[in-house]
């Protein structure tokens, strides 16, 4: 039985992370951040559409109420990067890519809700590359569900989730869901 509201969650589904969960954890991201790179003016988060660009400002928020330092945040377009569009019935939706300029002296983090196989991952980091050469590209991720298909590790997780393949993960935030929250359901 699926929900009314499309954006929420189904109601068999388990709650993992409620909306106190997911700020500690993204507090606990930025943290791990300001410790790993210590020139915060060349860092730039880049959300991958649509989720990871609100986890991305969550996450500059943070930094700069941690670090003092206002980091610079972006959009990383996957939908013509990836490698299942041919299989797809309908063209994904398509938006701008907002990247800082001279990419070549910048760490990018990608910001993701969930890494599964790595094939978005993949897509980001091509999709970049068509922009220039960054000088190093880390990700952060809130959710690490396991599964992978590529050689792909996240520098930052908020959440390591193990999951069998017939689940599902559902992300919500509040800025879209009317909800906040991350929930487990066996499909």
């Amino acid at each position: 039985m699926t929900s009314p509201n499309p954006s929420a969650p189904p109601s068999e589904a388990t709650l993992i992370l409620d909306a106190p969960a997911i700020e500690r954890a993204l507090k606990r991201i930025a943290h791990e951040i300001i410790e790993r790179n210590p020139q915060l003016t060349r860092v730039a988060l880049i959300g991958v559409p649509s989720r990871g660009i609100l986890l991305a400002q969550r996450l500059a928020t943070h930094i700069k109420n941690f670090g003092e330092v206002a980091v610079a945040t972006g959009v990383v377009d996957v939908a013509m990067h990836r490698d299942d569009i041919h299989i797809r019935s309908q063209m994904p939706a398509v938006r701008a890519t907002q990247l800082p300029a001279k990419l070549e002296e910048k760490t990018l983090i990608m910001v993701d809700d969930v890494l599964f196989s790595g094939r978005t991952c993949r897509a980001a980091m091509d999709a970049i590359t068509s922009f220039g050469r960054p000088a190093r590209i880390q990700l952060a991720v809130l959710v690490d569900r396991g599964h992978r298909e590529l050689p792909i590790r996240a520098d930052y997780v908020g959440k390591n989730l193990p999951t069998a393949y017939a689940q599902r993960v559902y992300v919500r935030l509040q800025e879209v869901d009317a909800t906040e929250g991350v929930w487990l359901e066996k499909i």
